[in-house]
């Protein structure tokens, strides 16, 4: 028995502005959509072009608030090949949330407050 890697979800309030958000920080599409027939969900896949892994950011139609995420430290990693390219997009974006200089890596938040790590391809 194998298991391999399909997407993690990460549940978004505002589902375009995320997209927008994702698209722009680090280069994320589209790559499916699936609505629900009654309106109360909408997923969105965002792929990177090269790996068959997804993103899945998952809209509620009845959620008001901001989602509370706890003292857990959760986050996705993306490796880049230009470091100082994307520091300075993140930077002008002013998304940047902690810099360890020390380990070569830095986090940016989304808008929904979740931590994506940045690291440079070695």
């Amino acid at each position: 028995m194998k298991f391999t890697f399909a997407h993690n979800n990460i549940n978004v309030l505002d589902l375009e502005k995320s997209v927008e958000f994702y698209k722009k920080a680090l280069g994320l599409t589209e790559v499916r959509r699936k609505e629900a027939a009654d309106g109360s969900f909408i997923l969105v896949f965002l792929g990177d072009g090269e790996t068959n892994h997804n993103l899945e950011l998952t809209w509620l139609k009845d959620w008001d608030r901001p989602y509370d995420l706890g003292d857990n430290e959760f986050h996705l990693a993306f490796t880049v090949d230009d470091y100082d390219a994307a520091h300075a997009l993140h930077s002008e974006m002013g998304c940047i949330c902690y810099e360890n200089p020390g380990m070569g890596i830095y986090f940016i938040e989304d808008p929904d407050g979740y931590w994506l790590e940045i690291v440079p391809k070695r």
